[in-house]
C-alpha cells in the first residue's frame, strides 16, 4: 500500500530540477499564504462580518419595535433619523408581499451570515445582494405592507479584506519570481553540462567548455572538462600508434610480396600470398574499426539520400525500401555510410531479398533492415559485434572477411548515441534495428 503510495507520488511530482527546485521554494509560500488567507477569514473577516450584521439586524429590530408605536408624524421623524445616523433608507410600501427568494447563494459569506442574523430574528424576511453593486436591500413583512430597508454593503462586510488580499498575494508572486530567476541561473549550468555530454558521447566536437554555476556544479564541470580531454588525448595516441604501426608493418609485408615473386614453387607462392593478402585486409579493416569514432567531422546530410545512392551502388533490384525523404541528421556522414554499407553487405551475401525501412518520430529515427536469409540464432545476437568474432568459420566467404563488419556498424551507430538490435524479422530472416536520437 505505502510503496504504491510512494509510487504515485513520485509519478505526480515533476521529473526536471528546475521545476522541483521550484516546487520546494514556492510550495512553502503558498501553503503559507493558504493558511494565513484562512486564519484571516475564519478568525477576523468572518467574525467581524458577522458583527456588523448582527448590529444592522439589530438596529432594524429595534426600528420596527419603535415604529410600532409612534405616530404617523414621528414615524417620519424615525426614518430620517435612522437615515442620518445609520445610513438606513427606510420604506414603507402598503399591499405588497414578500418576494419569493429563488436562488439563495450558500457560498457567499455576506449572504449566509445576513440569512442566519435575520432568521434569528424574523419569520417571513428576504433580501437581495445582487441587483446593485454597492447597496443591499432587505424586504421585512409588516402588517399590510413591507418596510424596505436599503443600506450600504460595507455596514455588514470589511473593506480591508480586498487591501489585505493584494498585499498578501503581492509579494508571494513577487518571492516566486524571483525564485524563477535565480533557479534558472542554477539549472543553466547543469543543462549546458548535460548537453556537453550527450554532444561528447556522440562523438561530435565540443567547443571549449566553460564551467559556471554553484561550486559544486563548477567542480563537476572541470573534472567532465579534464575527463574529455584526456579521452581525446588516449584516442589521439591511439591513433598515432596505430598510424605508426600500420607503417611499421606495411614494410615488411612490402618485402615478403617481393620474396614471394622469387619462389619457383608456385603453389607455395600463392598460399603465402593469400596469407599476405589476409594479413593486409586485416590490418586495414581493423585499423578502419579503431579510427571510427573520432576520425571525422560531424555535418547534416539527408538520411535517405545517402541510402539510396548506397542502393544504386549494388546494382541489384532485390531491395526494397520505405523510405521518410524529410530526415535530416547531425552526425558523421562517412561512418554512417559505411555502416549501413556493412549491413546491406552482410544481407546481400546471406539472402535473395531484402528490405530497408526509415521512419522518423518525435525524438529519435529508425532505420530497419529485413532479410530472408538464414538468420542468427538469438545466443549469438551479441557475439556478433565483438571484433573478430565468426559464427562459422568454416563457410566459404570466411577468408573475405575478418569479423569486423558488424563491429564497425555497432561502434559507429552507439557513437552517435544511438542503439542497434537484431531480431527476426518477418521473412524468418534477419532483423537489424538502428534507433538514432533526432
Amino acid at each position: 500500500m505505502f510503496y504504491g503510495l510512494n509510487r504515485f507520488l513520485r509519478n505526480l511530482l515533476p521529473k526536471r530540477l528546475f521545476y522541483r527546485a521550484l516546487l520546494i521554494v514556492a510550495a512553502p509560500i503558498i501553503i503559507l499564504q493558504i493558511t494565513i488567507s484562512i486564519v484571516f477569514f475564519d478568525s477576523l473577516w468572518i467574525k467581524t462580518n458577522k458583527g456588523m450584521t448582527r448590529a444592522l439586524v439589530g438596529e432594524i429590530t429595534t426600528f420596527i419595535e419603535a415604529y410600532k408605536n409612534e405616530a404617523n408624524y414621528d414615524k417620519e421623524k424615525l426614518t430620517d433619523l435612522y437615515y442620518q445616523n445609520f445610513q438606513l433608507n427606510i420604506k414603507y410600501i402598503e399591499n405588497e408581499s414578500i418576494p419569493i427568494l429563488k436562488n439563495e447563494r450558500w457560498f457567499s459569506p455576506i449572504d449566509r451570515t445576513l440569512r442566519r442574523e435575520l432568521k434569528s430574528k424574523f419569520n417571513n424576511y428576504w433580501f437581495d445582494t445582487l441587483s446593485y453593486k454597492e447597496i443591499i436591500i432587505v424586504k421585512i413583512n409588516y402588517q399590510n405592507g413591507v418596510l424596505q430597508f436599503s443600506f450600504p454593503k460595507d455596514r455588514v462586510t470589511n473593506t480591508s479584506a480586498r487591501i489585505f488580499a493584494l498585499w498578501i498575494t503581492l509579494p508571494a508572486f513577487l518571492l516566486i519570481a524571483i525564485s524563477l530567476i535565480f533557479l534558472k541561473n542554477q539549472t543553466r549550468p547543469i543543462t549546458n553540462l548535460a548537453k556537453a555530454s550527450a554532444k561528447f558521447g556522440r562523438g561530435e566536437e565540443v567547443d571549449e567548455f566553460r564551467p559556471s554555476g554553484a561550486l559544486e556544479i563548477r567542480q563537476a564541470g572541470y573534472e567532465f572538462d579534464k575527463m574529455r580531454k584526456r579521452i581525446i588525448r588516449h584516442l589521439n595516441q591511439r591513433s598515432e600508434m596505430l598510424s605508426g604501426i600500420s607503417h611499421d608493418l606495411r614494410t615488411p609485408l612490402t618485402r615478403i610480396k617481393l620474396q614471394l615473386a622469387f619462389i619457383k614453387d608456385k603453389e607455395i607462392a600463392k598460399k603465402l600470398s593469400n596469407d599476405v593478402l589476409e594479413m593486409e585486409k586485416m590490418l586495414n579493416e581493423y585499423l578502419q574499426f579503431a579510427r571510427s569514432s573520432f576520425a571525422e567531422k560531424t555535418e547534416k546530410f539527408n538520411m535517405a539520400e545517402l541510402i539510396l545512392n548506397n542502393i544504386e551502388k549494388y546494382g541489384i533490384k532485390n531491395i526494397s525500401t520505405k523510405l521518410d525523404k524529410t530526415i535530416v541528421m547531425n552526425g558523421r556522414k562517412n561512418l554512417i555510410q559505411r555502416c549501413i554499407n556493412n549491413l546491406i553487405d552482410n544481407s546481400i551475401k546471406y539472402s535473395n531479398n531484402i528490405n530497408i525501412q526509415l521512419t522518423k518520430n518525435k525524438n529519435y529515427l529508425s532505420l530497419i533492415i529485413d532479410d530472408d536469409g538464414p538468420g542468427i540464432s538469438k545466443k549469438e545476437y551479441s557475439n556478433v559485434f565483438k571484433p573478430f568474432y565468426k559464427i562459422d568459420k568454416s563457410r566459404s566467404d570466411s577468408k573475405s572477411s575478418v569479423g569486423l563488419g558488424m563491429s564497425i556498424a555497432s561502434d559507429v551507430v552507439r557513437s552517435h548515441g544511438g542503439s542497434i538490435d537484431l531480431d527476426k524479422s518477418p521473412q524468418n530472416g534477419l532483423r537489424v534495428k538502428i534507433i538514432f536520437p533526432f
